[in-house]
């Protein structure tokens, strides 16, 4: 018999306040703790565990080309061991390559901000690239709505 298989990354009811107070690095929870005040300033929207490891914020509705539909974070973040990711638009490293120019040392991914340190980045450049990515998902931005 053939089983549907559930998202694991669905809002759940754990505690934002235990998940960022048991990140083991001191120095990574304490950017952690910074960085979720940051994105509930920009998007506006209370932090929600995303499954047991990714803070998200708000939701937006996706559909791949596939006709796959899901539920996903406007703006979301997970504390790992190495880095900060930051969860933001697809495509985001060539929409908005004039603000990583002036983000600070930072690595990206499809999707995703990796950085290291919260001191080390431009807060402003950080701020605007969580606004323009809840902006396209909000569909109030040119950009596609789909995500990449």
């Amino acid at each position: 018999m053939a089983t549907s298989k559930q998202p694991v990354t669905v809002p759940t009811d754990a505690s934002v306040d235990d998940f960022l107070a048991a990140v083991p690095d001191q120095r990574r929870g304490a950017d952690a703790v910074r960085l979720c005040t940051l994105l509930r300033e920009v998007t506006g929207e209370p932090p929600v565990m995303w499954g047991p490891s990714i803070v998200g914020f708000g939701s937006y509705r996706y559909t791949y080309q596939s006709g796959r539909t899901g539920d996903w974070p406007l703006a979301g973040f997970s504390p790992r061991k190495q880095q900060l990711v930051v969860y933001l638009v697809g495509g985001f490293e060539e929409r908005h390559a004039s603000v990583l120019a002036r983000l600070g040392p930072h690595k990206t991914g499809k999707g995703c901000l990796y950085l290291k340190r919260l001191d080390d980045v431009d807060e402003s450049a950080l701020r605007e690239l969580v606004d323009r990515t809840v902006r396209v998902h909000k569909g109030v931005d040119r950009a596609s709505e789909r995500r990449q």
